[in-house]
């Protein structure tokens, strides 16, 4: 349920109380309106924390790639905190136009991994995605369970598959050497994840 707030000394105090206890961490500003994510939960932060270590294996390891669960992604250098969206995952690759400043990067990822929760708005992202060159971004929906790899194409990042347990197509990235297809499970779906140069494969 969503709740707008008025009243700017609340929210204010609302902001810094979340602030306190760790909860902003996945809140984003857009346009300068504050956005408060609702915490992920116990399969979410799973799921973002294996791809990471998948990614890491992958193509990371060495100071030039960079991956992060989690990333505060901009258009700007100066006043970034006045736009800004937190992908659950990132890849930075050495060829990168984007710039990281430390507190954020300008600009968007080769790689994304965004995780669907109850009443987010991850689909309202894909235009911001697009605007900062983010190259490939893979949707994760939960309910009901799918993929969706998109790819940047001129200035806007378009649907180039998507995956369903009942047709567990695979998804392939051209930004890393892996594909994506989604499959059956004993508690839920899982994501298979696999290595184009050796065939490698990973249950998520």
């Amino acid at each position: 349920m969503a709740t707008v707030v008025m009243d700017r000394e609340f929210a204010e105090r609302l902001r810094q109380e979340r602030v306190a206890v760790g909860l902003d961490r996945w809140d984003e500003v857009w346009e300068g309106t504050y956005m408060m994510a609702p915490l992920p939960n116990a399969e979410h932060q799973q799921i973002a924390t294996r791809l990471g270590a998948i990614f890491e294996e992958t193509v990371g390891w060495n100071d030039e790639t960079i991956v992060l669960v989690g990333a505060n992604v901009s258009d700007r250098h100066k006043g970034w905190q006045h736009n800004y969206r937190c992908p659950d995952v990132v890849v930075y690759l050495p060829t990168t136009q984007a710039r990281n400043y430390g507190t954020h990067w300008c600009g968007g990822p080769d790689f994304a991994v965004e995780i669907v929760s109850d009443d987010d708005r991850t689909r309202d992202k894909i235009p911001f995605y697009s605007k900062v060159g983010t190259r490939e971004l893979l949707v994760i929906d939960r309910d009901p369970w799918s993929l969706e790899l998109l790819r940047l194409s001129g200035k806007k990042l378009k649907s180039v598959g998507i995956s369903f347990v009942k047709r567990g197509r695979p998804l392939e990235s051209r930004v890393l050497p892996l594909s994506f297809r989604l499959v059956g499970g004993k508690r839920r779906p899982t994501i298979d994840v696999v290595r184009s140069t050796d065939g490698k494969t990973w249950q998520v």
